[in-house]
């Protein structure tokens, strides 16, 4: 029986609206951290820019590649910009753009002219087929798109099946922002020798640099911006399948950045911190991170490709870093390259990680690396993410995505939209300045996800203990129900990714005539001799009868992952429905 009802009874607690009145959480705070952030601090992201560039104008601002932009420079550049979008194109205050690149030093500046601009940016994953992308510049509206031509062809034929379709194209390359000598290598090697841009024409489309150069020329014009302006659709997948928008204003993003920056300040110092980004910013686990960074006037590497890990660990052993954002499975990448051992962390304080649980094994073998615990957070798109976080002091794993930041509320309900107790497993919601109004045009979809009494419910599945701290048992999606019994998924890949013959794991369920379900692990190797019945005894030590696998499957290439890295289980879920066949037989 927990704490609160010894002192208060079940029912006066239930009674006062539960634990989120009581917000336990703010005894384990560490000293200096405040409950409430004053969120009104910045009207927008581009006052935060504006005293950023003006603080640290001589200060690299971002680096890739070898090459990097001041705040000076990411100032006027991202000025041109916006002066382009307004003067040459037209635009007006709230008309969306997309952005479609990878990491680049093209995307912040391109990033912060639309903002400048009053406009909207429109993130998207360079990754989509031609079906996902026709949907996000249709849901969205954009009327102008930026695009790294490696990925121009899929523009090209949605552009081609969509001949009404109104877009204005910018076109960049690689090397757009290095030095000339090195911005036509880099382009030449791309194109011709790693042969890495596919045949792709577009009329009347527009090179970044000409557009900058056209911007120079012209003034740009201030456009008040306030909290309820939007700043970023996001898109997001969702029950249905369909991504959705999530629309986060400018108000919802300097909250989490203004939230985030209080609960690492006692940590980093303004003008000090080098972060490494190998995650992409057009991710907003990435993109809210590096504004936190920014707005301390931080220098932060991205890294465009960080599958490619002999150039990831190269840039890691060049820059004295500080601060670094990955996901498990990243973190575990690194670990498990040789050449990781030679990277210099002593100057590092800071590694987050969110996206994805991570797993014991992984945070274990990161602390005896670096000497520095892995800080797990939690959050959403809709919820500009993070909501809750461990705090940067902790010494070790604590198998929890830890506690609300300020001027944030959780709570755990259950079906019917009350409040659980402590221990209780429910879904998690939450509520604070960071939160989405609303889904772009789905006013459907907005209904589903909110609460009469206006908790935001974010589909995983979790308790909260005595002290105020979240653990996420699954998504309620991802749940396995074995005879009515409720296996999470997360718990099962974390008890195998301990044994050390495992690279990769995921758990599905599968169909199964007697008990409806039954655990499926789908495995990736490390060790060639690792068997089914090895890993069913190291099960065995760990879990209850009803959580063993009884369906164990290897493979030989990875598990199928999204770009952040988080793995794709619905996939692996699918092919488990769909295949009924291959379950039958003996696990071992």
């Amino acid at each position: 029986m927990s704490d609160l009802v010894a002192l208060f009874g079940t029912r006066s607690i239930r009674e006062k609206g539960g634990i989120q009145m009581d917000k336990i959480w703010l005894m384990h705070y560490p000293n200096g951290i405040p409950a409430e952030v004053d969120v009104l601090e910045f009207h927008s992201l581009k006052e935060v820019l504006r005293l950023s560039c003006e603080r640290f104008p001589e200060r690299p601002a971002f680096s890739n590649m070898g090459e990097s932009i001041s705040y000076a420079d990411l100032d006027r550049l991202s000025a041109d910009f916006a002066a382009y979008l307004q003067k040459s194109l037209g635009l007006v205050k709230g008309e969306r753009v997309a952005l479609m690149m990878p990491n680049l030093l093209q995307y912040p500046v391109a990033l912060f002219g639309v903002l400048r601009a009053g406009l909207t940016a429109v993130n998207v994953n360079p990754q989509y087929t031609v079906p996902e992308l026709e949907h996000q510049l249709k849901d969205s509206g954009a009327t102008v798109i930026v695009v790294l031509e490696n990925f121009a062809h899929t523009l090209q034929e949605v552009l081609d099946r969509n001949p009404t379709l109104k877009l204005t194209v910018i076109t960049t390359e690689v090397g757009d922002l290095f030095g000339l000598v090195k911005e036509i290598l880099t382009n030449a090697v791309v194109k011709y020798v790693k042969r890495m841009v596919p045949q792709w024409h577009i009329e009347h489309a527009t090179e970044f640099n000409a557009a900058l150069r056209n911007g120079h020329e012209k003034t740009l014009d201030d456009v008040p911006l306030r909290h309820n302006d939007v700043a970023f659709l996001q898109y997001t997948g969702g029950t249905t399948g369909v991504a959705k928008g999530a629309v986060l204003t400018h108000g919802n993003m300097v909250a989490n950045v203004l939230q985030l920056g209080t609960w690492i300040a006692q940590d980093l110092l303004d003008g000090r911190e080098t972060l490494i980004c190998p995650l992409p910013l057009y991710h907003v686990y990435a993109l809210t991170s590096c504004l936190t960074f920014l707005k301390m006037g931080s220098h932060t590497i991205l890294i465009t490709n960080p599958r490619d890990m002999k150039a990831f660990i190269h840039d890691l052993k060049k820059y004295r870093f500080t601060a670094i954002i990955a996901v498990n499975t990243l973190y575990r990448a690194l670990l498990d390259a040789p050449e990781f051992a030679e990277v210099d962390t002593s100057a590092l304080k800071v590694a987050s990680a969110g996206g994805m649980a991570v797993q014991r094994v992984v945070a274990q073998r990161w602390k005896k690396a670096t000497g520095v615990p892995i800080i797990e957070g939690y959050g959403l798109t809709e919820t500009s993410p993070v909501v809750i976080s461990n705090p940067l002091n902790i010494q070790d794993w604590t198998g929890t995505i830890g506690m609300p930041i300020p001027s944030t509320l959780a709570t755990i309900l259950d079906e019917e939209g009350n409040e659980l107790l402590p221990g209780e497993v429910g879904e998690i919601a939450v509520r604070g300045p960071q939160v989405m109004s609303s889904y772009w045009n789905r006013p459907d979809e907005t209904e589903k996800v909110f609460t009469r009494d206006g908790w935001f419910r974010t589909g995983d599945m979790g308790f909260v203990d005595e002290r105020g701290h979240f653990k996420i048992t699954d998504r309620k999606k991802d749940m396995i129900i074995v005879s009515g019994f409720k296996v999470f998924p997360n718990q099962i890949e974390d008890v195998v990714a301990l044994h050390p013959g495992v690279g990769e794991v995921a758990a599905v369920g599968a169909p199964d005539e007697r008990s409806g379900e039954v655990v499926k692990i789908v495995v990736v190797r490390n060790d060639p001799g690792l068997t089914k019945q090895a890993l069913l005894m190291h099960c065995g030590l760990y879990l209850t009868d009803y959580k063993i696998p009884k369906i164990i499957e290897f493979r030989n290439e990875p598990l199928p992952k999204t770009n952040l890295g988080k793995i794709l289980r619905r996939q692996l879920r699918d092919v488990a429905t769909a295949s009924p066949s291959i379950f039958n037989g003996p696990a071992a």
